[in-house]
């Protein structure tokens, strides 16, 4: 691949996983702030999953063959960018909904629409995707240590009065907002994403360029999302399919809790997110081996080890919360987690199936990890929460973290005893 192609491949990817990165890890704790039911919540939370399955029955074969794909980004990230900016501004639950279900709709099929982009420009995907993709996980990084200076309680640190730059830097990252005045300051969470959004609208214009997939080109005819449906009856193809909707559901669930969790171990606000980029810091190293992995190691047992890395997570927050520099450290797992296997998902499906199949088999797995996953993530994370408060109104997060933690090794052992893919890849 060109250099100067793969650097504009890494940078979109960047800024693709920026926005999101930015707003979605302190929603869950702002939203309550706003005085929504938990049904809203609910409601809101799942507009990302929502528009993960109006993508796979209708937005990504709609983009894919209708329009360019780095015009359909402009698009899409100009709008959804907008959308996110407004926000801040909406307090009641309604404007608040669907300017949420604007900005998901439109920015979860760029997600599939990245990939294509990227494996369009390829000659070896299993060598090359790690490299582009680890570029999705510098942006969630980027997107988190920003807040370390944003969410900082300035009046402390002015009445701190400290003397010099070290002193004042470690009085600002010692001073991290609590409580309310942090579910106040995570507004400032959508104004750096929605502001990253319209940057990618723009840089998308200078992307290679990928033309619509007409249905004489191989996209086949019909409805795409049914194509794909029949590739379920093969059954390695369902083994995989299952393992990862519960991969994505405890994925998720991690997602939900982390944040609450960490500031109930004593990470301060404007830490928490930093703490949970730790995993994106490992995941780029990940990344980096993982074609090397994949040669060594296979398919199956690549993707174990990443399913395994969840029931550890779990693990230690569930037996080990005394331990807040444990509980800091076990966040490495989470490279292992993503690269081992949502990673390895991707780019077995693209070295799998033909190349007629492939939009399809990506769009059917997409549903899972985009849509079905979170949607129950989201579902049942309230319920759980709400059914671990003692009488204290303290959540009894052992109880929380213990089902994904067995969740994640029973789809360990359902891979390891049923999933078996054929020697031979597709041509």
């Amino acid at each position: 691949m060109n250099k100067g192609i793969r650097f504009k491949l890494f940078l979109m990817m960047v800024l693709e996983f920026f926005i999101w990165g930015a707003w979605f890890p302190l929603i869950f704790g702002y939203l309550p702030s706003l005085g929504f039911s938990a049904s809203e919540q609910s409601w809101i939370l799942n507009t990302f999953p929502i528009a993960a399955i109006v993508g796979m029955f209708f937005s990504n074969q709609f983009a894919d063959r209708n329009f360019a794909a780095e015009k359909f980004l402009a698009v899409s990230h100009l709008i959804g960018g907008a959308a996110m900016l407004a926000l801040p501004y909406v307090h009641t639950f309604w404007p608040f909904f669907l300017l949420m279900l604007v900005h998901c709709l439109l920015y979860v099929p760029t997600i599939s629409i990245t990939n294509s982009i990227a494996f369009a420009n390829m000659k070896d995907a299993q060598s090359e995707f790690g490299i582009v993709r680890m570029g999705g996980t510098i942006g969630w990084i980027l997107a988190a240590w920003p807040f370390t200076f944003i969410l900082v309680d300035w009046d402390k640190v002015k009445a701190a009065n400290p003397q010099g730059m070290v002193e004042w830097l470690g009085t600002v990252l010692g001073s991290g907002l609590t409580g309310a005045a942090l579910q106040s300051g995570t507004t400032w969470t959508f104004i750096v994403a929605g502001a990253a959004s319209l940057l990618l609208a723009g840089f998308s214009l200078t992307l290679p360029h990928v033309p619509p997939k007409r249905v004489e080109d191989g996209a086949g005819s019909g409805l795409a999302w049914l194509q794909s449906m029949k590739l379920l009856a093969i059954p390695f193809i369902l083994v995989l399919w299952l393992v990862t909707f519960v991969d994505a559901t405890v994925h998720n669930l991690f997602f939900n809790w982390a944040g609450r969790f960490l500031g109930s171990v004593g990470i301060p606000g404007n830490w928490i997110m930093p703490v949970m980029s730790i995993g994106q810091i490992a995941e780029i190293l990940t990344m980096a081996i993982l074609g090397g992995a994949l040669k060594a190691l296979g398919w199956r047992t690549t993707m174990i080890i990443g399913v395994l890395g969840h029931a550890a997570r779990f693990a230690v927050f569930a037996f080990f919360p005394q331990y807040p520099g444990l509980i800091i450290a076990i966040n490495i797992l989470h490279g292992i987690c993503y690269a081992f296997f949502f990673a390895t998902v991707y780019i077995f499906v693209d070295e799998f199936f033909p190349k007629d199949a492939r939009a399809s088999a990506q769009g059917l797995f997409n549903l899972m990890i985009l849509g079905l996953g979170p949607l129950v993530a989201n579902v049942v994370g309230p319920v759980l929460i709400g059914e671990t408060f003692n009488q204290g109104g303290v959540v009894d997060f052992k109880s929380l973290f213990l089902m994904p933690c067995f969740a994640a090794i029973g789809a360990a052992v359902v891979l390891a005893l049923f999933f078996r893919p054929p020697k031979k890849r597709a041509v």
